[in-house]
């Protein structure tokens, strides 16, 4: 299953569109880590502190919203 994760960050959200539930999970193990990496696209993906992390199967429509 495919979908959008929904990081959010002390400064910014970030959206990551079309990965697997599995980049998901992953990602949302390692909430309130000063440190949260992931593999993405065969790269080793770092990112600062993310709290919380939500999950929207599917496509977002950007034109609408969610």
């Amino acid at each position: 299953m495919k979908g959008t994760a929904i990081l959010f960050q002390e400064q910014k959200i970030t959206f990551i569109e079309d990965v697997d539930h599995s980049f998901y999970k992953e990602i949302k193990e390692q909430c309130g880590c000063d440190h949260c990496s992931c593999k993405l696209e065969e790269k080793i993906v770092n990112f600062d502190s993310v709290s919380p992390v939500f999950w929207h199967e599917d496509e977002v429509d950007w034109d609408y919203g969610y």
